[in-house]
């Protein structure tokens, strides 16, 4: 039971006892991530060190998005059609039986190139069908008032386990093989499972409604209601600008270490290590500082921050010092992803939210594979370092443009 002195709308039945349904789902959700982060670094890992290619990294980022794309079409119309904790165990569960058949191929001898791209694949339609569930179904127990501090600690978790599964993961790469990651993963799906299976949420309206539409419909129901919401709208094209222009950023890192600083898969892990290190931070900002009032002045800042900290990834010549400016990269995450989350969730009717993320993710999951189309190619033509900066650049103008137009969008 909540304390007494808590506001009165806390004791809403719908609230009752939600720092325990929270506690619980973002137990189960950390769990969850730890092993499917531990595969996707394995996945890239992998091809990375046994190809050294940028053409194969664009394969392994394809079949990592383009299912996620097809389904996301369906997954947020099913994420409010349907009770959103049940949509996440069957999207966790096809995920982690996807990665099981990896590992016993992997143990049987087979490890072509192809097995690691099909299991990406399948990886990605279980990651599409979760991603609207998991975004939408927060404010299902969770006061409005108390979503963002929700969200930043959320950020600081999931960047915590992404801290700890590369730094896992390079040990299982190098200490072992790695199929010994894809278990792991198996393992943490099932007990992900068992203990979101515990969690009480009551049904939100639409799920327990008659479903006189169909699927096709319910989704044109989402596009129109984005289509006359010029706040949402304007977001998505920000997005579809921004997530083209960070492609480089996100993917091709690796890359970049292994080419200008070396192979050693310690580099690898400590890249990855110090941008989820200042995640922890920034999500621990998020949670105690809210942002601006204005969410998407925010947003601007992140981009900003992004660009910026591009264009000196891309000028570095010390590995020591491009470090530190990945750690400083991470602290922007969660600020850019906690005020994107927190500005649908109090702005967006909970029985429309999953279709407006699974629009985000339709747009993210789209442009960024289509930038991979271009920059993977030129990065096997150029040094990585040289794209960085010219996308960083243009990042910094993404975010001017956000912060220009703030005061046309709507305050909270």
């Amino acid at each position: 039971m909540e304390n007494n002195n808590c506001p009165e709308k806390f004791n809403n039945p719908e609230y009752l006892g939600w720092k325990k349904r929270t506690a619980v789902f973002l137990l189960s959700q950390g769990i969850s991530l730890f092993g499917s982060s531990m595969v996707n670094y394995a996945i890239v890992w992998y091809v990375t060190l046994k190809t050294l290619s940028g053409a194969m990294m664009t394969i392994t980022i394809l079949t990592s998005f383009l299912p996620q794309i097809m389904i996301a079409l369906f997954a947020g119309v099913w994420a409010d059609r349907y009770n959103r904790k049940y949509v996440i165990m069957a999207s966790d569960g096809l995920t982690a039986l996807a990665t099981l058949v990896l590992a016993i191929l992997f143990l049987a001898g087979y490890r072509e190139i192809w097995l690691i791209f099909t299991a990406a694949a399948i990886r990605s339609i279980g990651a599409g069908i979760q991603s609207p569930a998991e975004s939408s179904i927060l404010p299902q127990f969770v006061p409005k008032e108390k979503l963002m501090r929700v969200n930043g600690i959320n950020g600081s978790i999931r960047s915590f386990i992404t801290l700890l599964s590369p730094a896992a993961g390079g040990f299982l790469l190098a200490a072992f093989s790695v199929e010994i990651s894809f278990f792991v993963d198996v393992v943490t799906a099932v007990v992900a499972i068992s203990i979101l299976f515990f969690l009480k949420v009551s049904t939100h309206n639409k799920a327990g409604a008659d479903q006189s539409t169909s699927v096709i419909e319910d989704f044109r129901q989402g596009i129109s209601f984005v289509k006359s919401n010029s706040l949402i709208r304007n977001l998505l094209i920000y997005y579809a600008v921004f997530f083209f222009l960070i492609s480089p950023a996100a993917f091709l890192t690796p890359l970049l270490i292994t080419r200008s600083y070396g192979t050693e898969v310690w580099m690898l892990t400590a890249n990855e290590v110090l941008y989820s290190g200042g995640s922890i931070f920034g999500g621990f900002l998020m949670a105690s500082w809210g942002g601006f009032k204005n969410r998407m002045q925010t947003i601007a800042l992140a981009c900003a921050a992004y660009g910026i900290s591009a264009v000196l990834l891309g000028l570095s010549t010390n590995f020591i010092f491009y470090l530190t400016v990945m750690f400083f990269t991470g602290i922007f995450s969660p600020v850019f992803y906690a005020s994107e989350a927190v500005l649908i969730q109090e702005t967006v009717d909970n029985d429309m939210q999953g279709r407006v993320f699974s629009m985000i993710d339709i747009i993210v999951m789209a442009v960024m594979p289509i930038g991979m189309l271009l920059f993977g190619p030129i990065a096997d033509l150029t040094r990585v370092e040289n794209l960085m900066v010219i996308t960083g650049a243009l990042m910094l103008v993404v975010g001017w443009v956000i912060f220009a137009n703030k005061e046309k969008q709507i305050n909270r």
